[in-house]
């Protein structure tokens, strides 16, 4: 239920945030960088930024949003340079928007220095219980909290990320019980306080796959994947790479007696035996699903990764299951390589509550209650990279509204954080969203590589990155800038012996003479070529030079993209005042009218991205605005303001 002030608090904290996993930890750390008394509740302090799935951090836009992240003073990136077990860089033979560092983790190690982080953070407290009722001021504002056994905290803002726990109930073939993950108890009674709220909820599932005992594994049989010789980082800060022996991850594949099994035994497991409804992530599906949806497929690849340096389990990654315990193993025992391995872990499915995140403002603070936040896998997200973002934007934002500071928005133009927030608040999503590369209209621009470029000086202005880090970033773009100036200033020319050995190099003749910029923008031609003959600049660092080329070799195509989205953003980000009532408007479609009610979109282009507008809606409605505008210009300001 909700409970109405007054009420005799225990403690008294600007933000309080529910839940340490991945989201909290980053909500909760920049809460209290930025001034603010916080207070990390959880249901386990021992299981602080817990990996319960696959201990691994970035891959295809994931590393994106863990470089931004990082950009703007948070965690993840560092938590991964520091706790690696492998790393490899994703589409390295393809363009630099779409490359994408991936690192293995140690989930005991990540969790272990994550919660030492958070235990010796100024301004933050720790401490164990269940949230069951929010405490709501006369307004309709928060001003607390209570927890299971009665004890209230008194907060300004309190930001929700509860994760896989509101409701949480795991399943193994038609077995169940109430759990946010195996081993730990559901969140209980925050659900219906916020239904009572008048919040819509809903329900969504995810899975895990089991873990074997990585001695009952016969290697011989498997395909090794090494990593990277070079070592890549995710965060821009030297102190927190760490040279680590890496290990080596595997390949094994399903077979047809891992098909004709599961084929046999569909009926049993939760999903296609009926017994939940809830849906999954479409593109982290389980391995019936591939089964079914891929039917002509007579292989799928299967991942074989460690999940710590001295753990014995190893994740059998695209192999996630609901099928019962007994079948499991047998399904395992398939795979070449797995014929006689011992199950330590058996997979699951696991069902949850979640909000649909179109009830949330772009700053994360839902929309029926001042000072409550939402982010991670309640907003209906599944990835640790995509609950980090949010927690971040939750945390600078329910600090900001305690301080009464304007809440900042990121937009889809300056980060994949902003395209994911808003495609979280603005589409109707019904099942778990995955950041994809394909989300972002423009991903030529929201580079890994050029993250602190964009948003290391917002990250400056709202109070995350210290004077060491903000230091170490002007100087990394004094040296880029000197770098292409350089390039661009010197030449070389076709008669001297160096451009005639260039020339006979790459088989492509300097016509009079050439500057090195326009040499390096050659198909094929890369820094390192530059420094082989000697025209490279010694002092700079691997991420300087590869920055300077980046920049060099696709300024064309980067310059284009710049103004479209200028183009874009003058019309886009025209804001729609505040109490529109679309269903007024006799022009727009029905569902147009609802839909627009029910988000309450803050800008045109927002309007635009909602399922069920269509482009002559967004017609109809600049019509409207215009002629409201023209006619009765002092009524659409005082609605504006």
């Amino acid at each position: 239920m909700t409970l109405r002030a007054p009420v005799d608090f225990q403690d008294h904290f600007d933000v309080i945030v529910v839940g340490a996993g991945h989201a909290g930890c980053e909500a909760a750390l920049a809460a209290a960088r930025l001034g603010c008394r916080t207070l990390l509740l959880t249901l386990n302090l021992d299981k602080i930024a817990w990996q319960p799935c696959n201990p691994a951090v970035g891959g295809p836009a994931k590393s994106q949003l863990t470089h931004e992240v990082d950009a703007l003073g948070g965690e993840i990136g560092k938590m991964a340079d520091r706790t690696y077990l492998q790393k490899r860089v994703l589409n390295i033979s393809r363009g630099p928007a779409v490359w994408a560092l991936r690192a293995q983790t140690d989930k005991r190690e990540y969790s272990a220095i994550m919660k030492t982080i958070v235990e010796n953070q100024p301004n933050l407290s720790m401490r164990e219980g269940m949230v069951t009722d929010l405490i709501l001021g006369t307004q309709d504002e928060i001003v607390g909290l209570q927890t299971y056994f009665g004890t209230c905290f008194q907060a300004s803002a309190v930001v929700l990320t509860t994760g896989t726990f509101l409701g949480g109930k795991i399943w193994i073939g038609n077995k169940s019980m109430p759990a946010g993950r195996a081993g730990e108890f559901a969140a209980v009674g925050l659900t219906e306080t916020l239904q009572d709220l008048g919040f819509e909820t809903g329900r969504l599932k995810t899975g895990t796959p089991a873990r074997v005992d990585k001695r009952s594994v016969d290697y011989s049989r498997l395909e090794p994947q090494p990593p990277d010789e070079a070592v890549r980082w995710f965060s821009f800060d030297p102190e927190a790479w760490i040279e680590r022996e890496q290990m080596n991850c595997y390949l094994t594949r399903t077979t047809a007696k891992t098909h004709q099994l599961i084929r046999d035994n569909l009926h049993l497991s939760p999903i296609y035996g009926g017994f939940i409804d809830s849906k999954g992530p479409r593109y982290c599906p389980s391995i019936e699903d591939k089964i079914v949806r891929f039917a002509d497929k007579e292989s799928h690849q299967i991942f074989i990764e460690p999940e710590g340096r001295d753990i014995p389990e190893l994740y059998i990654q695209g192999f996630s299951t609901g099928l019962p315990e007994s079948i499991q193993l047998a399904m395992l025992q398939t795979l070449p390589g797995l014929e006689s391995c011992v199950m330590l872990r058996p997979a699951y499915a696991v069902e949850y509550d979640y909000l649909p995140a179109t009830q949330c403002y772009p700053s994360l603070m839902t929309k029926k209650i001042a000072g409550l936040f939402c982010a991670g896998q309640l907003n209906g997200t599944t990835g640790y990279e995509e609950a980090a973002a949010q927690g971040l934007v939750a945390g600078i934002n329910a600090a900001r509204y305690c301080q009464g500071q304007a809440l900042q928005v990121f937009t889809r133009e300056e980060s994949y954080l902003g395209t994911l927030i808003d495609d979280l608040c603005t589409k109707d999503l019904r099942e778990p969203y995955r950041m994809l590369t394909s989300r972002s209209e423009y991903r030529l621009i929201l580079r890994s590589d050029n993250a602190d470029q964009r948003l290391t000086p917002l990250g400056r202005s709202l109070g995350l990155i210290d004077d060491r880090r903000w230091q170490l970033f002007q100087a990394k773009q004094a040296q880029i800038t000197a770098e292409k100036e350089r390039l661009y200033s010197t030449r070389i020319k076709e008669q001297d012996p160096l451009g005639q050995t260039i020339a006979a190099d790459t088989q492509q003749r300097i016509k009079g003479s050439i500057v090195l910029a326009d040499l390096l923008r050659r198909p094929g031609f890369h820094y390192e070529d530059l420094e082989h003959y000697g025209l490279g600049k010694a002092d700079l660092t691997a991420t300087e030079k590869e920055g300077v080329e980046i920049e060099i070799k696709y300024s064309g195509y980067i310059k284009r993209q710049e103004t479209q989205i200028e183009q874009i953003s003058r019309q886009s980000h025209r804001a729609l005042p505040a109490q529109l009532d679309y269903m007024a408007i006799a022009t727009l479609s029905m569902e147009a009218r609802e839909k627009l009610s029910q988000v309450r979109p803050l800008t045109l282009g927002q309007a635009a991205r909602i399922g069920g507008v269509n482009p002559a809606d967004i017609n109809a409605l600049l019509v409207y605005l215009e002629t409201q505008r023209r006619f009765q210009p002092s009524r659409l300001l005082e609605k504006d303001s």
